[in-house]
């Protein structure tokens, strides 16, 4: 019988306590940049739907509604660009959040991340980027480690 993988982030706990002080310093650029929680939530949403961590859409599906996501913007979020459930700021977050997971060719990733900036502002936008790029970071961990879904069958 095979061993399962190891939890990354039980194999390196200094390294996991690190990215933990980088979540906490980004999570205060959010609130200085007044981004609201259910919009950082739909952004983690989508951003761990595309990179297929179970783990993650468990936890971020349950953190948007608690934070007041109608369930309408939850049910529609794979289909977000032809929903009119999503406001502009909402929309650029989740712009900026699919083009930092996908990282499309360079003429589109440009293009998409200075139309989310305009939306967004430099704050706001420079926040959101870390929060993308951390949270595909949380993602790989979760997927690579088989993090088990809470209360999974």
């Amino acid at each position: 019988m095979r061993r399962p993988l190891p939890f990354l982030d039980r194999t390196a706990p200094e390294a996991w306590d690190l990215l933990g002080e980088v979540r906490r310093a980004v999570a205060e650029q959010n609130e200085s940049a007044g981004v609201a929680t259910t919009t950082l939530e739909l952004m983690y949403l989508r951003i761990s739907q595309l990179n297929g961590c179970a783990f993650c859409v468990d936890l971020h599906h349950r953190r948007a509604v608690r934070a007041g996501a109608p369930d309408d913007q939850v049910a529609q979020l794979p289909v977000w660009r032809d929903s009119p459930s999503f406001d502009a700021v909402e929309r650029a977050a989740l712009l900026l959040g699919e083009t930092v997971t996908t990282l499309p060719e360079p003429m589109i990733r440009d293009r998409d991340l200075m139309t989310a900036r305009d939306v967004l502002g430099e704050q706001a936008f420079a926040a959101l980027e870390w929060s993308a790029v951390l949270m595909t970071t949380y993602n790989r961990l979760s997927v690579l480690s088989h993090h088990p879904v809470p209360g999974a069958r």
